[in-house]
């Protein structure tokens, strides 16, 4: 519940004094950020290697390709490509109908940004998800809009959670049935590429780290220097980086 003569805070879907189930949702929100960086350095190093693992870890569309590229060579069976995305790509979206439900058009102006771009986003997003209803959580993955955005609209729409997950799942699976045909046509050539990367994924994986490593050590200073009243955006970011 809002807090009287509380003001809102452009880097929070909510005003006034969060509870716990806003806490919580956020917590999820920020975890799905947290988790892709932290996958980060093991992307080089699987894609060549278990591309199906990756499918499961991070649902990424550069996994998803390659293992329908393997299963094209027979090195991985063709239903183990398509099953084993679908949990890395929708792990994270009940978080997103959950934020809907809560925070309604506080957690779309998050998601979307709240610059003029944004705010055309936001629109489109609202024009699709309003007249499309259910059919667009189920082609959200083409559409010219974050997925994210259709997912929360579906929460504050008052969608409910055991219909939101079948069909987002659905959805993924309408997504990676595309992206695993087009790694099978691929073949070998995808194969070879994925190999390359891997046998240097090591390499990449420690640059990875010491870049992000040296990039948070400069914000950490540069924060430093501008003083307490400087309002940090990184929650509003892992938020938005679906």
């Amino acid at each position: 519940m809002p807090t009287t003569g509380e003001r809102p805070r452009p880097d929070l879907p909510w005003t006034g004094r969060p509870g716990r189930a806003d806490l919580i949702c956020w917590a999820g929100i920020a975890l799905s950020g947290l988790y892709a960086l932290a996958l980060i350095p093991l992307r080089p190093v699987l894609i060549g290697r278990d591309p199906v693992l990756l499918e499961l870890l991070t649902g990424s569309m550069t996994s998803i390709v390659t293992a329908g590229a393997f299963a094209r060579v027979g090195e991985v069976s063709l239903v183990l490509a398509v099953a084993a995305a679908v949990p890395g790509m929708i792990m994270f979206d009940p978080f997103f109908w959950w934020a809907g439900r809560l925070w309604g058009r506080g957690m779309l102006t998050l998601v979307a940004g709240r610059g003029g771009r944004g705010g055309r986003t936001l629109a489109r997003a609202e024009r699709l998800g309003h007249r499309l209803g259910w059919v667009g959580v189920v082609i959200a993955y083409y559409l010219p809009v974050p997925a994210a955005l259709l997912f929360v609209i579906a929460g504050w729409t008052g969608m409910r959670l055991v219909t939101f997950v079948l069909l987002d799942t659905v959805a993924a699976l309408l997504w990676i049935g595309m992206l695993v045909g087009l790694g099978y046509y691929l073949g070998q050539d995808a194969v070879d590429v994925a190999k390359t990367i891997s046998h240097y994924g090591t390499w990449a994986s420690i640059a990875l780290v010491v870049g992000v490593m040296v990039i948070r050590g400069v914000r950490g200073r540069r924060d430093a220097g501008a003083g307490p009243a400087a309002e940090p955006a990184d929650r509003a970011e892992v938020a938005a980086d679906r």
